[in-house]
């Protein structure tokens, strides 16, 4: 056996030795690669440009509605009629409607599918509510769906989506209306949760009412998905068609209200003081007027008015309808102009948010509107309304819901008084985005949140210079990019995914687009690109390819690095230094010295009488000199037969020669941000695009010729790339001396 082995051994190690090893090919994963791997085919509904194409279209929902609330009980009944137009080609067998308000009843899957365990301590209403009381009897009970003759549709319900289901297909082109009657209970939404219903005040026994969702509503369908077919879980928001809406709104008599849309009995509805007021109100631009004052709030609040009142909306071109009303508003309002035309800027408030409301709120509004206006399009609608309800921040065209209140003393803090401005900034900036720019909340929330996110920023910086941001800027979002990886999602990742909302919706395209405009294009390119696409895709329904295509077609920009890196991965940003070496020039060779092999790429460098540059390591204290021409007797000869005298004092003359060899543990290509302090202490910055990655993804350098001695280098000093970790960001590092002082 042992001769058998050695004879098998004899044969076998030649048969290694004679092969070499050969590596594995490997897809292309550079950071520069194009993105046709992520975006959708271009067509003619949606061009390579990111704007709509030759055969773009989208549906329109017209709605005729008539609304009751029933203030005792709390509950909300309506007929609509609804004018469905197919502007697709194709037919549709059958029509898809959205009932939100389903998210709250009893069969609901919602509180399902949520994972949960038993906590250790409870409070004892959350408690009660947990596991003894019964579930509030929310949803809509539909009472009829009929077609314009008045004969009943059949319609199939699945949770949060009603199916329509026509008698016949409804050819492209062609328009059809039906009606549905419905009825829902009002939840309060500060016990039972939820984006609208009613604050209970118990002092008073009034409620404030925010209602939102409170119809059936249509569906969107588009050359995208077709029909919108998620259900609403409760993070995914609205995906909604644009229409025209006539809405009768029958509440108690002593309520006072306002709604989306243009009122249309004004007279019949407000006192003839109030119409006074108001009229007032349109013509003044420099501060609020009041329509209804604190004390009349107060009186009305005590009156729980058996009568009825009926108020009459239209809007056109709106995305949905949203309503506010109570007998404890007090209101005011201004006048904004822009493009031309007066917008109104209105609050609704109870007496709990003042002082602070009848200071800040409208004022705030009307700002919101200038500057988003300023940097997309003027504010199109007639009104914009701010209304003040506890623990809300949402948002509907032309009105919206904030928090933000002071103590029972009328005291507030600076945090609660710039928490109260952000979230009406933000709230009122969403009737940019999405309710005009209509992308599709249910999938992509960063759409709508990210992008007003980041012109809120803007707003609150313009409003007041040292507002306390606590998103938008770079360093804000470094907690997050450095955190635990099972904790993080790309921002592509569908709304309902998404583990830290805030941060991932919210923050970081907001951190992206912020570092776009400051620090990779520059205003002018930005804004430019930026006002093209909410242009483009105003009154109409945009993808993130659509956006993503926009940025980069109307700047000449290539930024699938960016979108690639920044918004499909969970990459950060770690750029850092990995070694400095100061050089100086001699006519001598370093020893060891190896002349490189000439070829095409490096002909002209090594033309001429050779100079060199040795590192600091390899040479004596004695030839340690800044340099001078004069001192380099071959490239003095050079200069002396090449160039003029005149030439000769156009020539730069550095000094000091350092290389910087920059490293990149994370996976984020960016931009090099080098800011020089020299040893007079003045500061010279320069940045490197980020393509200087696109050959070596860990590691690159770049020699600085520099007229002055380098006392310190540092990285990213103004904190603009969101690099999670700074403590490789200078040299020398604060643990050392530089070894050139």
């Amino acid at each position: 056996m042992k001769k058998i082995f050695a004879l098998l051994s004899l044969v076998v190690i030649p048969c290694f030795a004679q092969e070499k090893p050969k590596e594995q090919g490997h897809p292309d994963v550079n950071k520069f690669r194009q993105m046709y791997d992520l975006l959708a085919t271009p067509n003619m509904y949606r061009t390579a440009s990111g704007a709509p194409g030759p055969e773009y279209y989208q549906q329109q929902a017209d709605y005729k509605m008539s609304v009751e609330l029933d203030d005792k009980n709390a509950k909300l009944s309506g007929t609509e009629t609804i004018t469905y137009h197919n502007n697709a080609k194709e037919p549709l067998e059958y029509l898809w409607m959205q009932l939100d308000q389903n998210q709250q009843s009893r069969t609901s899957l919602s509180p399902l599918a949520e994972s949960n365990g038993l906590t250790p301590a409870m409070g004892a209403s959350g408690f009660s509510r947990q596991y003894l009381e019964e579930k509030f009897d929310g949803g809509f009970k539909i009472e009829s769906v009929k077609d314009a003759t008045g004969k009943p549709l059949s319609y199939t319900i699945n949770q949060t989506m009603m199916r329509i289901n026509l008698p016949q297909p409804l050819k492209g082109g062609e328009t059809i209306s039906f009606s549905v009657k419905w009825w829902y209970n009002i939840n309060n939404y500060m016990k039972d949760g939820g984006r609208s219903g009613y604050e209970y005040f118990p002092k008073d026994g009034n409620r404030l009412y925010v209602l939102a969702q409170f119809y059936p509503r249509m569906a969107v369908y588009n050359d995208v998905e077709g029909w919108q077919n998620m259900q609403f879980w409760g993070s995914g928001e609205f995906a909604l068609p644009f229409g025209n809406f006539e809405v009768d709104i029958t509440v108690p008599a002593d309520h006072f209200l306002d709604a989306t849309g243009v009122l249309q009995n004004r007279n019949e509805v407000y006192t003839p003081e109030q119409i006074k007021r108001y009229e007032q109100a349109t013509k003044s631009y420099d501060k609020p007027v009041v329509i209804i004052t604190q004390a009349e709030a107060e009186k009305n609040e005590k009156g729980f008015s058996d009568k009825k009142k009926t108020w009459k909306f239209k809007a056109e071109n709106v995305r949905d309808f949203g309503i506010s009303t109570s007998r404890k508003f007090i209101s005011d309002a201004m006048a904004v102009k822009l493009g031309g035309k007066d917008v109104m800027a209105v609050s609704l408030y109870p007496k709990e948010g003042n002082p602070m409301w009848e200071e800040y709120s409208t004022r705030a509004v009307a700002h919101t509107l200038k500057s988003y206006s300023a940097k997309t399009f003027d504010y199109p609608y007639p009104k914009a309304i701010s209304v003040n309800a506890q623990d809300q921040g949402m948002e509907y065209p032309m009105i919206c819901w904030n928090f933000g209140r002071p103590d029972e003393g009328g005291k507030y803090s600076d945090r609660t008084k710039y928490g109260m401005l952000g979230v009406i900034i933000h709230e009122v900036g969403h009737n940019f985005f999405p309710m005009i720019v209509n992308s599709d909340e249910r999938q992509w929330t960063w759409m709508d949140e990210g992008l007003n996110t980041f012109l809120e920023t803007l707003a609150e910086l313009e409003f007041d210079p040292n507002f306390p941001l606590d998103r938008g800027l770079p360093k804000l979002v470094v907690p997050y990019m450095s955190g635990a990886q099972s904790g993080l999602e790309p921002i592509m990742s569908n709304s309902e995914s998404i583990k830290q909302f805030g941060n991932n919706a919210y923050g970081k395209p907001a951190t992206g687009l912020m570092m776009l405009r400051e620090t990779i294009m520059g205003h002018e390119l930005f804004d430019y690109s930026f006002k093209m696409y909410a242009n483009r895709w105003k009154f109409k329904h945009p993808t993130p390819d659509d956006f993503f295509r926009t940025m980069e077609d109307a700047s000449a920009t290539d930024l699938d690095w960016f979108f690639r890196g920044w918004f499909y991965t969970t990459d950060f940003c770690d750029i850092g230094i990995k070694e400095v070496k100061q050089y100086f020039v001699s006519d001598k060779a370093p020893a060891g010295y190896k002349a490189p092999e000439v070829n095409r790429r490096n002909r002209r460098q090594m033309s001429g009488p050779l100079v060199y540059l040795t590192a600091d390591s390899d040479l004596p204290e004695s030839d340690k000199k800044p340099f001078a021409i004069s001192q380099v007797s071959t490239l003095d000869e050079y200069v002396k037969a090449n160039f003029t005298e005149a030439e000769r004092q156009k020539l730069s003359d550095p000094k000091y020669f350092y290389q910087v060899d920059f490293v990149k543990p994370g996976g984020l290509v960016m931009p090099i941000i080098v800011a020089i302090t020299y040893e007079d202490d003045s500061v010279e910055t320069q940045t490197f695009p980020a393509q200087i990655w696109r050959k070596n993804d860990e590691t690159v350098s770049r020699v600085f010729a520099v007229n002055k001695k380098i006392k310190k280098i540092e990285l990213d000093p103004k904190l603009e790339t969101a690099d999670i970790d700074t403590s490789n960001n200078q040299w020398p590092s604060s643990a050392q001396k530089s070894k050139f002082d």
